[in-house]
């Protein structure tokens, strides 16, 4: 198990013949942050890998995540009567939200300055910014928390899966078109919400119980935002471009069943996670939410780095996720009714499970390809050249 190889040989040489196609027409990506990365990569030395500055991105969401569990672990932080996160923190946070950001957007400029553009980058890139998903919404979810004043933590969990589905719907557009349209939302919202953190270190959580307008809260604003950017922006966008390419005669998959396919594990795990909080017996949600939230975005950035071997490889997406296998027995187990402790109990031995095997995933999909391409994934040498 320790060195399973999870692509297969017929997906190595799809990656041979990979070339990568992406359009990006985002007006402040293209006039205010393409100026502003190429800018910023100049500072970094041409020695150091792409790949590293990818990581190092990501780690700082991790780090943004772990750092805002440890004040506000159950979301009632922001809440009035409860002891609020530290000013420091949202500083910290908001400033280490937009660095992460900057070296998402440099890595490949670092990659095409050095010439070490690989596959492997794409796929270590997307792959993370996949699973960043669940660690970004939660952390933005301190802001407002829980409580009169916030959102409900069954809300936040629609909101998540929105943001998830909008992500995957872009690696569905390329694994059907070939082309990767970069959503316009991941730019706008970036830069909104690493503004966000630093105006709460200076106005404080409270100036968030105000209405915005009327009657009309901030927490209102701020779901209004995620659900419409998602109905009017992303999903009218990736429609349009999949009817573009279906009129050009451009599409990959012809029939509609597997156009579909990489939908299918997504949606069993929205169905098999919501089944679970509707019938759990502790109201699982309530007592762990950061934990639960934790394990359906681990799931969903594994079925989502599967989608994106598959569309870069160009095979077959798989139809379904093993992982559904375990969450749906712990969902029927939780049907039957088991006691509070022991639902809790399920529900930490499942997100650890998710975790290591999605971590092993990773660090063997990045072996295969690294021994594949013969390449470090983290320093610009050639094997060959020790």
């Amino acid at each position: 198990m320790a060195s399973y190889e999870y692509v297969s040989p017929e997906q190595l040489a799809g990656f041979d013949k990979y070339k990568y196609s992406a359009v990006d027409t985002n007006p402040l990506s293209l006039y205010i942050m393409h100026p502003f990365w190429n800018t910023i990569v100049k500072v970094f030395p041409t020695w150091l890998a792409p790949n590293l500055i990818t990581f190092s991105g990501f780690l700082l969401v991790v780090f943004n995540f772990l750092l805002m569990a440890y004040f506000d672990p159950d979301f009632y932080a922001s809440a009035p009567g409860y002891k609020h996160v530290p000013d420091w923190v949202w500083i910290v946070v908001g400033i280490l939200n937009f660095i992460a950001y900057t070296l998402d957007g440099v890595d490949g400029k670092q990659a095409r300055r050095t010439n070490s553009s690989t596959p492997l980058g794409e796929l270590f890139d997307h792959g993370l910014d996949s699973w960043s998903c669940v660690y970004f919404v939660v952390t933005v979810y301190s802001i407002f928390g829980r409580g009169p004043s916030g959102v409900s933590v069954f809300v936040l969990y629609l909101l998540l899966w929105v943001v998830l589905f909008s992500f995957i719907l872009s690696h569905w557009e390329k694994y059907n078109t070939g082309i990767l349209f970069l959503p316009w939302g991941y730019d706008i919202s970036q830069v909104t919400i690493s503004f966000v953190y630093i105006v709460t270190a200076i106005v404080g959580v409270e100036a968030w119980y105000e209405p915005f307008l009327f009657n009309f809260l901030y927490r209102d604003l701020f779901t209004a935002m995620i659900i419409g950017c998602a109905l009017c922006v992303t999903l009218p966008m990736s429609l349009l471009n999949f009817f573009r390419s279906y009129k050009n005669n451009t599409l990959k998959h012809n029939s509609v069943y597997e156009a579909m396919v990489p939908f299918f594990s997504p949606c069993l795990l929205f169905i098999l996670s919501t089944a679970w909080i509707l019938h759990s017996p502790s109201d699982i949600l309530e007592l762990h939410p950061r934990v639960f939230y934790f394990m359906v975005g681990t799931a969903f950035a594994n079925i989502t780095c599967q989608l994106i071997v598959c569309q870069m490889s160009s095979t077959r997406c798989p139809t379904l996720n093993w992982f559904l296998v375990p969450l749906f027995l712990v969902v029927l187990v939780v049907n039957f009714g088991v006691a509070s402790h022991v639902e809790s109990v399920l529900l930490y031995t499942l997100t650890a499970l998710f975790t290591l095997a999605h971590i092993h995933y990773g660090v063997q999909v990045v072996k295969q390809l690294s021994s594949h391409f013969q390449i470090y994934p983290f320093s610009l040498r050639k094997p060959n050249s020790d």
